[in-house]
């Protein structure tokens, strides 16, 4: 395949900075992830951003990283569930990237952040309704900004990075040779 960046889209607790690091690490390029970034820039956790600046201001900063982030060459950026909001960022990725959508259904995203309390967003009275809301919202988003959607099927991290690394067409040469699936 011919482009310079990967980028993963998908809603928290999909696996984008999990399995986008793997993939990062097996093709030798920078990771990054907005939300580590963000938190890095600001010194404080994205909680407390939501706190004093609201959900308009942590998107703005979002915004500001995701310009910044993708317009680099030969990274692989994990990004935040909520970049997709926006239709620039949804632009900036689709036009600067290659974009992976790990697309996982409600069930299992619920499964794997009821308790993480470093999502604001599920911090409410009814998390698992406001969860499924935003998945309603954000699955189309992310679709339409993706290039490829792969559920992650429950496989491991590293069968996961397999997956991703085969779809993109580098299989086996982005391996190591002890993490190289077995033939058959």
């Amino acid at each position: 395949m011919d482009f310079e960046n990967i980028f993963f889209v998908g809603f928290m607790g999909a696996g984008k900075t999990t399995i986008g690091r793997t993939v990062a690490r097996r093709l030798g390029l920078p990771f990054f992830d907005t939300d580590h970034e963000i938190e890095a820039r600001c010194g404080v956790r994205i909680p407390t951003i939501f706190e004093l600046e609201g959900e308009e201001g942590f998107r703005q900063r979002e915004t500001r990283t995701l310009d910044e982030l993708t317009q680099r060459k030969g990274i692989v950026l994990a990004t935040g569930g909520g970049a997709v909001l926006r239709a620039e960022n949804r632009e900036m990725l689709r036009s600067r990237g290659y974009v992976i959508y790990l697309c996982a259904s409600p069930a299992e995203l619920w499964h794997r952040t009821r308790r993480d309390r470093n999502r604001p967003l599920l911090q409410g009275a009814n998390p698992r309704a406001t969860l499924e809301a935003l998945y309603r919202v954000r699955d189309p988003l992310y679709r339409e900004t993706a290039h490829l959607v792969m559920p992650p099927h429950g496989d491991s991290v590293a069968q996961a990075a397999a997956r991703v690394l085969d779809r993109l067409g580098w299989g086996q040469q982005a391996m190591p040779p002890e993490e190289s699936p077995k033939p058959g």
